[in-house]
């Protein structure tokens, strides 16, 4: 049973159906890009979230359409929770025209500014810096109703740029909200064995600014939390942190053997994965049946392999469109596909 205070959401089926069914895509997403990757179709690297999917669905509930977003280099479900468009996302990591980023920026690079989805970022801590310039943007514009959520894990709650960019948010102001997602490890280190104090909230104490917690496997209260989170943002002027709890069951990139840890904490972590915990939910509170949350998942894996066909029948970004992009004031129609969110 998930704790959530907000009675009034259990009535609201469009809304919970809606949460599964982006939990469900974006899992189904991580499951095909993987086997995309097998067959040679996908190059670079790339780093899933299976296993998190509530935190990235959860969170981007709780955000407006226009609030700013900045994704890790485990970006998928972030974005897909923000609202990008599934082909564009699909055909951005088959490196075709028709991407997000027309083929040209990949895994670790998705962005969709119409969503205020200011990308996603392969270096680990480098969204702090962003997210506070972002946020000043806000402050001196004074563009009501705005903030910037930033994503972070447990691993970059270490890293200089995000101690700083803390510092900063909280000395400034700014209306930061601050996502740490604790999948207990940083690449392979466990958390114990990285910081003295595990209890990371004490990390935004430090520096002046409330921080909260929530069950990250649990969607319905990961929206609670960063919606009361992103409330107080707005009525106080100032940053905010929350420490969403999860745990990645996918290794750490396509190249990781799982050596570090067992079997057994996996498979223990896989039956208490945020799908299967939020179908139990709702079947038990009679809000949907098994045989309509079966249909939901047929939905999911449908909108994926329809993604798929999409990404594939776009061509490949040409030479000529290299140095676009590059310069702000260009625009991105030229390169043989649809813009994110355009349709074919």
């Amino acid at each position: 049973m998930s704790g959530i205070s907000d009675k009034s959401l259990l009535s609201d089926r469009k809304f919970l159906r809606e949460l599964m069914v982006r939990m469900m895509t974006v899992n189904q997403f991580e499951e095909k890009i993987f086997e995309l990757f097998g067959q040679g179709l996908i190059h670079g690297t790339m780093h899933l979230c299976i296993g998190e999917e509530a935190t990235g669905v959860g969170t981007g509930a709780a955000l407006k359409k226009e609030d700013y977003l900045l994704a890790t280099h485990r970006g998928h479900g972030h974005a897909l929770g923000k609202g990008v468009d599934l082909r564009a996302m699909m055909a951005e990591i088959l490196g075709r025209a028709g991407g997000t980023n027309h083929g040209k920026g990949g895994s670790m690079h998705i962005c969709d500014f119409d969503n205020g989805m200011l990308g996603a970022n392969g270096i680990v801590g480098a969204n702090g810096p962003i997210a506070c310039g972002a946020a000043l943007t806000i402050k001196m514009k004074k563009i009501p109703d705005r903030v910037c959520a930033a994503y972070l894990g447990d691993g970059a709650s270490n890293e200089g740029a995000i101690l700083e960019s803390m510092n900063l948010a909280a000395v400034w102001d700014l209306p930061v909200l601050f996502i740490l997602t604790n999948n207990t490890y940083g690449l392979s280190t466990p958390l114990e064995r990285a910081v003295r104090n595990t209890d990371l909230k004490q990390r935004a104490k430090a520096f002046g600014f409330p921080a909260w917690e929530c069950d990250g496997n649990d969607v319905l209260a990961v929206y609670e939390t960063v919606k009361r989170a992103r409330d107080y943002v707005i009525q106080e002027k100032g940053p905010v942190m929350v420490v969403e709890y999860t745990y990645r069951t996918s290794g750490h990139s396509k190249s990781d053997k799982n050596l570090y840890r067992s079997q057994e904490e996996i498979k223990y972590w896989q039956e208490r994965n945020p799908i299967t915990r939020f179908r139990c939910f709702l079947t038990e509170n009679n809000i949907f049946s098994d045989e309509e949350i079966d249909r939901m998942q047929v939905e999911a894996v449908q909108a994926v392999s329809d993604a798929v066909d999409y990404a594939l029948a776009c061509p490949e970004p040409s030479a000529e469109y290299l140095e676009k992009d590059v310069y702000a004031g260009e625009y991105a129609g030229v390169y043989g596909g649809p813009a994110a969110g355009e349709e074919s």
